[in-house]
Formats: structure tokens, sequence, C-alpha cells
């Protein structure tokens, strides 16, 4: 067991201070003041509280972070480094062409799972891979930090719905809640008390906490997994804190220090500011043996000849011979499962089935957080209704993601349900996303021997 040292947690929050805003101020651009406020939640996080490996930030078991306010991107790289898995004088490349430090996270590196900047996405990725951890009986927990101007998207409102419903408790969110958007204060500033009865009636447990003070910060986390709901901890903290001029203050996001401004900065948090490598890091559990083997040929379809089969039960059809071929395979719906013919798939394998039900945006980023832990995705609803994920998917294309859309009644074939119903335009939507394959099949026998390649 490693003992909790309070008085380095801060130290150590300090120094990702100083990185964040000396990296930014070297790239002439990025978001400081956005990482300042949230370096005691991350201080604690990584050095204090989370089990993983960092010299093996893809190790299965690891607990899992992901940063869905990903313009504070200097602070996760800052606590990485400080971590040992990179040398910290990389972070002065932050930004810069030829570094992978982007001014967003993207899995081109090894310690982010999936790409977040685009906001209102991380916590659906983040059920995806908590749903995932209790399909194959893994021990991981999923922190998904989000910020307080981000959660005014719907697809946030989306995920916490289905969590709660689902009672994810490996799920916990933090809400960094900083009152400062980018050109006005939030929506609800520092009312705490609304973003706590609006996870609480999605069916959460929620602890609010002051986001700058350690010792509540590491007493909330003891928590987690106490009971059978997902934790939202909302933290009630201040953007730029730690600096005495950038504390508080409007018209600071998303711009660098000067060098002057800089150097005042990391004065007054210098003196406090401690160094995270070498820090006994809490290791993740042993992965259980796995018998998961590679699946064999599919073989034939079988119709006979002259029979009328629609492509959609096709697909159907070969969801399921998926399914008791590779274990890898989940499927989620938007309550059109009776429609698409997923419901095969549902009521052969319901513990790899997922109703997501008239979200569809939230299916799609549950979808990437099932593909980034190894699973092969197949979510499926009419094809009109996925145009409205087209960010999700944009996203999931910079993330390289494996997953499977399927789109049912497409083109005009169901003209009397009227123009609303219709899938025209997600052709040419789906083939402008980064790496997509878009396959259209003619009969019954084309659609499932697609699907099933």
């Amino acid at each position: 067991m490693i003992e909790t040292d309070t008085e380095l947690l801060k130290g150590i929050a300090n120094q990702l201070r100083i990185h964040s805003i000396t990296s930014t101020t070297a790239a002439g651009s990025g978001h400081p003041t956005s990482c300042c406020s949230a370096a005691d939640l991350v201080a604690t996080l990584f050095f204090g509280h989370m089990r993983y490996d960092p010299k093996n930030p893809r190790f299965h078991n690891n607990d899992r972070f992901i940063l869905s306010k990903g313009h504070a991107a200097p602070l996760l790289y800052a606590a990485w480094a400080e971590t040992g898995l990179f040398p910290v004088g990389e972070l002065a490349r932050l930004r810069k062409f030829d570094s992978d430090l982007e001014g967003h996270p993207t899995p081109r590196l090894p310690f982010v799972d999936v790409a977040t900047g685009s906001l209102g996405q991380g916590l659906s990725v983040g059920m995806g891979m908590a749903l995932a951890a209790r399909l194959d009986r893994l021990d991981y927990n999923t922190y998904v930090l989000l910020g307080d101007g981000e959660i005014a998207e719907g697809s946030v409102w989306e995920a916490a719905s289905l969590a709660g419903l689902l009672k994810l408790n490996n799920l916990i969110a933090i809400v960094d809640a900083n009152r400062l958007g980018q050109s006005q204060p939030t929506a609800f500033g520092h009312h705490i008390e609304v973003y706590r009865h609006r996870f609480e009636s999605f069916g959460w447990r929620v602890e609010d906490i002051d986001g700058h003070d350690i010792e509540e910060i590491v007493e909330v986390l003891g928590g987690v997994g106490l009971n059978d709901q997902p934790l939202a901890i909302i933290a009630k903290t201040y953007k730029g804190a730690g600096v005495s001029f950038l504390q508080d203050q409007e018209g600071w996001h998303g711009k660098p220090l000067n060098e002057a401004e800089a150097a005042r900065a990391v004065a007054e948090l210098q003196p406090s500011a401690k160094s995270g490598v070498g820090v006994p890091i809490r290791p993740p559990n042993p992965l259980p043996a796995s018998n998961h083997e590679a699946p064999s040929g599919y073989g034939p379809v079988h119709y006979q000849i002259g029979d009328s089969v629609a492509t959609r039960e096709a697909y159907g059809n070969a969801l399921q011979r998926l399914g008791e071929k590779d274990a890898r395979v989940v499927a989620l719906d938007g309550d059109t499962q009776n429609s698409t013919f997923a419901e095969k798939f549902f009521k052969k394998f319901p513990d790899r089935s997922i109703e997501c039900f008239i979200a569809e945006q939230n299916m799609v980023g549950v979808a990437v957080g099932f593909a980034s832990r190894g699973k092969v995705p197949f979510a499926s609803t009419f094809a009109c209704f996925l145009s409205r994920t087209l960010d999700q998917l944009r996203v999931a294309g910079i993330s390289a993601a494996n997953l499977k859309l399927a789109g049912s009644h497409a083109g005009v074939s169901i003209g009397e349900d009227g123009p609303t119903q219709m899938g025209l335009e997600d052709l040419a939507m789906m083939r402008a996303v980064t790496g997509s394959t878009v396959l259209y099949p003619s009969d019954a026998v084309s659609a499932e021997k697609l699907v099933e390649q």
C-alpha cells in the first residue's frame, strides 16, 4: 500500500502548472489557465490514486484516463513526463510542427487512447471503456475529466443517462468547474448544486469538493466503487489557480503568457513545486488468463434461390454469426434493433449487447470506447439518424477506431415515410471521414458477406 503524501501532491501540482505555463509560452499558443485549474486533480490522480504502469501506458488493466477537456493537453503531457515516460525537456516542443505533442491529444501518443478536444465526447467514450472492463471482468476504473463549459453539450447527458441506468460504478466523471468559459462565465458558474442535481437525476452518486484541496480530492477518490452507481465528482476550481494575476480572471482562455508574465508566474509557483519523477505509482493488477481465439472462417450463406430477403435481415444474420465466431464482437443499437435485425445478436449474446436508446451520438462514442479496448463494435440504427453523429465519427477517424456502423432504410426506398426518414446525405458524409470504407450491398448475399469481411 502506497501512502498518500498530500504535501508532495501539492508540490507536483505546482510543477505541472509550471510545465503548462512554460510549454505554452514556448509554443506561443495554448490554454495554460485551463491547465492550472485542473492541476491538483490530475496530480492526485496520477501520483496518488490511479493504478497503472507508467512504463507501459497501453497495459490492458491500467486505470484509464480521458482528458475530455482536451485543450488542457499540456497538463496531460506534463503529468506523463513527470512519471518518467519521456523526458521533461520534450514539453518545450509542444505544438511544434515536428512534435507529437499536439494542441489536443491524439492516439499517436502511447498514453492517449482516443482523440479528445471536440468537447462533449469523452464521457461516452469512457462509458465504452468501462463497459469493456465489465465484459472482460477486469478491475480497472475509467476516469473522465470534463470542463464545466463542456457539459452544456447534450451528448454528455446522453452518456450520463445511460451510465446511470447501467450502474457503471467503474466510471468516474470529474467536472473541473472553474466558472469561466472561452468568452464569458459558464451558464451556472460556481452554482455547484446545479451540476449535483443534474447528475443525481440520472442515477449517479455525486460528491462536490474543493478542487484545490488535495486532502478532499484524496478522500473522495478513496470512495470510488463503493456502491453500484457511477461517480460524479464536481470540483469547484479557479481558472489560472496558483498564479495571483491569473486566478479567476476573465479574458485568459486560450492565451499563453508572454516571457515576462511566465517568469513572474513561475516565480510564484517554483518555491513549493516538486517533481513527480521517481514517485511510486500504484501498480495495476495482473491480467487474468485469456482464452480468446482468433476467429475461423465463416462459411457460405444459406439462402434459397428465389427467396426475398432484405439486406437488413442479412445484416442481422451475419452479425449473429460473427458473434458466434468472435468474442470481441459487441453490438449497440439505437432502439431500432427490431428493424435493423440487430435483435438476433441481442437475443443470442445479451452480455455483449448494449441498447443505447435514441441517443445516437452517445452510441457512437460508446462504440469508440469499446474499440479502444480491443472490441469490434457494430452500431446500428436508421441511416438518416447516423448523420447526427458526424462529429463523433470525425474524431473516431482521427483515433483510427475500428468500429462498424450499419444504417438501414437508406435512400429513397422508404418514400412513404417522408424525407426526414430518408438517408440521402449519409454516403457523402461517411466517405469524408478519415479512414472510412463505405459499403452499399445490393442484395442479402452481398450484405451478409460484406458484414463478415
